[in-house]
């Protein structure tokens, strides 16, 4: 039988053994260590200059001084001089200079829950490379944090599109935004292939197109057209309606 324990190699007191008391406290001490484990950093190559009873530290590449030749290993100050200690995967500490929680995995210790720069976030769903952020819910809520809210949409250049897109069966029915230009647009599509823009706001002068109300006669009227349909006639500079059979001069 070893004389220590197979994870965390604390010493075992054996038959017979003198002064069982130095053994005990060795075991207590590397468990005052490991549970709940705390470190004050990951990162700090130099030992500090007066270490507090207790006080530990992760050892990384290239540390100086007393732990120079420690690399990965735990350093706690005890009784009066460093007692190193290797930690194994799966350990969890919370790092003070960091102010969040590592773990010791393939030889580094890593942050866990930080939320910056992640690769996808996926809720109730999963991302991929497009859809980085993905949400399976029956709501989403964006609330207030006691004033006003907004929800941006940014685009690079005036060429590209920022919009919002519905869709059914995971095929484009509407779009609504800035869709390869500066003029806000709504569109609407029957199968998410062919488009038809229903109101365009010109981004320059604020006015306002609605395709199927008031359509623009390029040169001449259109020889078949539904009935209500407007058309304003630029050969004549006239407002006409169709009434299912012929046109109407409204003015």
């Amino acid at each position: 039988m070893s004389d220590h324990s197979p994870r965390l190699s604390l010493p075992f007191i054996l038959p017979a053994q003198a002064q069982k008391h130095v053994t005990h406290n060795e075991a207590i001490e590397l468990l005052d260590l490991i549970v709940q484990l705390t470190l004050l950093s990951v990162s700090q190559v130099t030992p500090p200059a007066t270490p507090q009873e207790g006080q530990a530290w992760a050892v990384p590449s290239g540390a100086t001084g007393d732990w120079a030749g420690q690399d990965g290993l735990i350093a706690t100050w005890r009784g009066g001089g460093w007692l190193f200690v290797a930690p194994q995967d799966g350990w969890v500490a919370w790092v003070g200079d960091a102010a969040g929680v590592h773990v010791w995995s393939g030889g580094v210790w890593t942050a866990q829950g930080d939320l910056q720069n992640l690769p996808g976030i996926g809720i109730n769903s999963t991302a991929d490379p497009v859809n980085r952020l993905s949400l399976r819910a029956p709501a989403a809520l964006f609330d207030n944090e006691g004033a006003g809210h907004q929800i941006k949409i940014n685009k690079a250049t005036a060429a590209d599109t920022g919009a919002v897109l519905f869709q059914t069966g995971y095929g484009g029915r509407a779009e609504l935004g800035l869709a390869g230009n500066d003029d806000f647009s709504i569109k609407v599509s029957p199968d998410g292939a062919a488009w038809r823009p229903a109101i365009t706001i010109a981004a320059a002068t604020g006015r306002v197109q609605l395709t199927d109300v008031l359509q623009i006669a390029p040169s001449a009227m259109p020889a078949t057209a539904g009935a209500g349909d407007i058309y304003f006639d630029s050969a004549t500079a006239k407002l006409r309606c169709h009434d299912g059979t012929i046109w109407h001069d409204l003015f």
